[in-house]
């Protein structure tokens, strides 16, 4: 039996398409144990996963902080990992490899630039669809991808029936209309008239819902939805995911629960700007789809509301 190391830092949306490959890598090995190096976000939420030993904490302070960088470094050396699979394939990450693996190739240490394909650099590599990248990486690496191509994120759910009482959820529509401060441009702005589309059509059958971030929860006064939370405070990851999947429709903008939704099987539909497209991200599931337009603020709420019609029953 070997240690074998996963390198995945975040952020949420990559936790939950990264699912999928975390699985593959761990059946592959499964004589051996698998050990996964995060950040504090996602710690306590990746000591849920079946599919991996333990996690280790990577607190990402500045790569010139030597003695943090090198405790961190004398604990990933004490596992003694014969593997090492980046799927982070960050200028961090490349360069820790410098330090734990200066001369490795693809068969120690498996990453985009270990396994690139020889007649493309990085930067075309990096235009192709995120999981297609993983299932490459992991190929190349002698890896079999049965799961990569299809995350499951279901393993990062836990029971909200105590939530879900108090705010009488039943049936009900979760909506994320926020996003990054500095990426605006994902953020569609028609949230409400959405919203009055919908209760004009359905009345009461469904709830209209938001789980708002900790960051998040001032601005809800202006969305007319239930804001929900647990004891005041934002829910966390395993909560949220719990609250998407059994959610009747999803309608989000391109953040981290659009992703997790996609992955957790769920019904809905994000909304994409000129940021990037949902091919690029491999979002588009059998229940969750995606509008693509060069401009959000273009995106009229009757658009939005023909495609939930479409979709919700």
């Amino acid at each position: 039996m070997s240690n074998i190391l996963i390198i995945k830092h975040g952020s949420l949306g990559d936790i939950a398409q990264a699912s999928g490959a975390i699985q593959d890598i761990s059946e592959f090995h499964k004589e051996d144990d698998i050990y996964l190096l995060t950040t504090k976000p996602y710690f306590e939420l990746f000591k849920n996963n079946p599919h991996l030993k333990a996690v280790i904490l990577d607190k990402r302070l500045s790569r010139f902080n030597l003695i943090y960088l090198f405790i961190l470094m004398r604990v990933i050396k004490k596992y003694k990992f014969v593997k090492v699979f980046d799927l982070q394939n960050s200028s961090r990450t490349s360069f820790y490899k410098r330090i734990l693996f200066p001369n490795a190739n693809h068969i120690i240490w498996s990453s985009s630039d270990t396994t690139l394909p020889k007649e493309k650099s990085k930067q075309e590599f990096d235009k192709n669809p995120v999981l297609d990248r993983f299932k490459h990486q992991l190929e190349v690496s002698g890896v079999k991808t049965n799961k990569t191509m299809y995350p499951d994120f279901n393993w990062a759910c836990t029971n909200i029936d105590k939530i879900k009482k108090e705010y009488d959820l039943n049936k009900y529509i979760i909506l994320f209309p926020f996003c990054s401060p500095h990426l605006t441009i994902k953020k569609w702005p028609h949230y409400n008239k959405f919203i009055e589309l919908v209760k004009n059509k359905f009345n009461d059958e469904y709830k209209i819902i938001v789980a708002p971030g900790p960051l998040e929860i001032p601005m809800t006064k202006d969305i007319n939805a239930i804001s929900v939370l647990n004891n005041n405070k934002a829910l966390n990851i395993s909560e949220l995911a719990t609250l998407i999947k059994q959610s009747s429709y999803v309608v989000a903008n391109d953040t981290g629960p659009a992703h997790m939704a996609a992955h957790l099987g769920a019904k809905g539909i994000t909304l994409f700007g000129s940021h990037t497209t949902a091919y690029k991200v491999s979002i588009q599931r059998e229940n969750f789809k995606a509008i693509q337009v060069a401009d959000l603020n273009k995106l009229t709420p009757e658009k939005v509301f023909e495609k939930f019609i479409e979709n919700i029953n």
